[in-house]
């Protein structure tokens, strides 16, 4: 049976320090790509990748909507993490202010100020990079799940938690140590160290006024709610769940 990995790469929470360190394990068995959004998910194509990749261990997306896909003779290790919603904006901003792209974000990164930023992005209907963004996709993994998005967003934590690596930014290395224990019975060279891959500089508190604060609390209490709930599961998982979880599987 196969063991993947499959990274949710939720944009600027630390995805790309993940990768890095999956790059560095599996090389070319780790692979990335990004899929079409429209709903009502891409799990089909998701899965479709892992299974036309038979010799890949760890995939990452930033793209993935959807449950976690099924596959026969394939375990998925789903992992993800979750940031201050606050901290994910900023950081969110002084990334696209120097991204070489010409994305929405990227455009209105460098016409505005923050401030400026923010609103337009919580101008745009649809648009949830400044609103609830994690809760949304969350919510998206666990859409059979009864009650509002952000019961279904805790639904889905629930199942990462069962099943593999659900994470937070500050604490990046407990869910690395998390990912090891899970990964070194199936892939024993699997090794990491702590790294910090394409961070924004300057601290949240440089970038975001008392008002505009309280903006994004306003916009985001589904995903400040969100993170609670996640340090609230995670403190209530034994350290050798998740590992004894795979014990027995083959």
């Amino acid at each position: 049976m196969r063991h993947i990995i499959l990274h949710n790469h939720l944009f600027k929470n630390a995805g790309t320090s993940v990768e890095h360190i999956l790059q560095q394990n599996f090389q070319d068995r780790w692979l990335s790509r990004e899929f079409p959004m429209a709903e009502p998910g891409n799990s089909d194509l998701v899965a479709q990748w892992i299974s036309d990749n038979p010799k890949a261990v760890a995939f990452s997306s930033h793209t993935m909507i959807g449950p976690l896909p099924k596959i026969d003779d394939a375990m998925i290790i789903p992992l993800l993490l979750l940031r201050d919603p606050i901290d994910r904006i900023a950081s969110a901003y002084r990334f696209e202010r120097i991204q070489q792209a010409d994305t929405q974000g990227a455009r209105l990164a460098k016409a505005h100020g923050f401030a400026g930023y923010v609103h337009a992005r919580l101008s745009v209907k649809g648009d949830r990079q400044c609103r609830n963004f994690q809760t949304s996709r969350l919510a998206a993994l666990a859409p059979d799940a009864q009650g509002s998005e952000l019961e279904r967003a805790c639904t889905a934590i629930q199942q990462i938690i069962h099943q593999g690596v659900l994470g937070l930014v500050p604490e990046f290395d407990r869910a690395m140590r998390r990912l090891n224990a899970l990964a070194v019975p199936h892939h024993p060279s699997f090794r990491w160290q702590s790294v910090t891959a394409n961070a924004a500089g300057r601290s949240t508190s440089e970038t975001v006024s008392p008002d505009m604060r309280q903006l994004l609390e306003e916009a985001n209490q589904d995903d400040l709610s969100l993170l609670r709930f996640a340090k609230r599961s995670l403190c209530q998982t034994p350290s050798g769940t998740l590992a004894d979880h795979f014990a027995g599987m083959v």
